[in-house]
């Protein structure tokens, strides 16, 4: 009954001798990563005539993936295309799978969310090969079929697997805005924003489109203002100094100190005070 029902949901569109198929051939099959990195993974496969299928994930506290769907020819319409798991004509006996509908948008490549491009990554390591079909948007007689071949699969996916396991456990919203606070009276963080800065040298190891990073350094009240002007300073500097260490152009730092100006908290109480000694990291991307 199952293979009935799903032979019922693909043949309506296979039954059209106008459909137009999209595919690389088996020996032609090329499935390739862009250059990896802990912020982002990426496997490409080239559909000739087409444009380009991507599978992505993302650095972030939650892992995450998207398939993307890079078009030659973008759409004139709305419309749906139905995805299918279909298997190729070496695996006789086995039927297709609906994998989802993805919405096709005037003007926009083709997208699906996480679940769908988990389940596709699965079908391509099992063999199967993801299909799209839709009704072509240039010609009102025509269907189109888009396949992803899974031929040459699984060298490139095991590279992105890896990839995928080395990602940071955040992204670049998570510490673009981050303050750093240190203990009393010396240039020593606090062990929690030991963590956060080295989060923070690993991101930038790694992003070269960082555009600016700005430092502001401050003190609480205890103390000589000329005194805690200079101690902003140090502070903002000693962080500059570690990121020109890992890697940053120190032309792309700029370090202000502030002294005792711009409480964030009272200085009545230990606790309040130590709130003030700090420096706040921002930066900016291109």
């Amino acid at each position: 009954m199952k293979k009935l029902l799903a032979l019922l949901l693909v043949v309506p569109l296979l039954a059209n001798a106008s459909l137009r198929q999209y595919k690389a051939d088996v020996e032609e099959s090329n499935w390739f990563n862009d250059q990896p990195n802990r912020l982002q993974c990426t496997l490409n496969h080239r559909i000739p005539g087409y444009g380009t299928a991507s599978f992505t994930s993302m650095a972030s506290k939650i892992l995450n993936m998207e398939f993307n769907l890079d078009m030659l020819r973008l759409p004139k319409s709305y419309g749906v295309a139905a995805v299918y798991s279909v298997p190729p004509k070496w695996m006789p006996g086995l039927i297709h799978k609906t994998i989802a509908d993805m919405t096709i948008r005037k003007q926009f490549d083709g997208d699906l969310p996480e679940q769908a491009a988990w389940t596709m990554l699965s079908e391509l390591e099992k063999g199967f090969w993801p299909t799209l079909y839709y009704q072509d948007w240039y010609s009102e007689y025509d269907k189109v079929a888009v396949a992803l071949n899974a031929s040459n699969f699984h060298e490139p996916y095991e590279q992105f697997v890896n990839c995928v396991s080395n990602l940071l456990p955040y992204s670049f919203d998570d510490i673009k805005y981050t303050v750093l606070t240190y203990k009393f009276g010396g240039s020593e963080l606090t062990k929690a924003s030991k963590r956060k800065l080295d989060m923070i040298g690993a991101y930038l190891q790694e992003d070269p489109e960082l555009e600016l990073v700005l430092l502001d350094g401050y003190t609480d009240s205890y103390g000589g203002k000329s005194k805690n002007q200079e101690v902003s300073v140090q502070r903002a500097g000693a962080i500059r100094d570690y990121f020109v260490g890992m890697g940053v152009d120190s032309g792309r730092i700029d370090v202000t100190g502030h002294g005792e100006r711009r409480h964030a908290a009272s200085n009545a109480t230990s606790n309040s005070r130590a709130k003030n000694r700090r420096v706040v990291i921002r930066m900016q991307k291109v």
